[in-house]
């Protein structure tokens, strides 16, 4: 009996400790917003309609403000936000290339394909991470 309740005096102190350190660090998860949720689902729809036998750079600059709105949303949100951020960093990445890429020049359509399945699989799991804040 004693054992088990310093065990569980234990388990309190270091759960807590360790959410004191996260929360110093800026590791504090968002929670649910409306407005992000709404937003990284027209990202995954834009991504879904891009059609690679089309002309890209009008498409790319869709899916590249909706992630502008996001970020910009996010970043006046304040800090707490920084998650959200982190999870469609790696996206912006992916749609800036792209787009500067098409502002060039159009890029052939295999390489549109790689960059839209890349997209896809980043905008699923960013959006099971943003839909799945409570």
């Amino acid at each position: 009996m004693i054992k088990s309740l310093l065990l569980a005096g234990i388990v309190a102190i270091s759960v807590s400790g360790c959410a004191a350190v996260n929360t110093v660090k800026g590791w504090v998860p968002s929670f649910w917003d409306d407005n992000q949720s709404a937003r990284i689902i027209d990202v995954r729809q834009s991504i879904a309609q891009l059609d690679c036998q089309q002309e890209h750079l009008l498409q790319i600059k869709r899916i590249q403000d909706n992630l502008q709105w996001f970020e910009l949303y996010s970043e006046s949100k304040g800090w707490r936000q920084n998650d959200v951020r982190r999870i469609v960093s790696p996206m912006q990445e992916t749609v800036a290339d792209f787009y500067k890429r098409s502002q060039s020049q159009q890029g052939s359509v295999t390489y549109c394909e790689i960059k839209k399945k890349i997209l896809t699989t980043q905008s699923e799991y960013a959006a099971q991470a943003i839909l799945g804040r409570f």
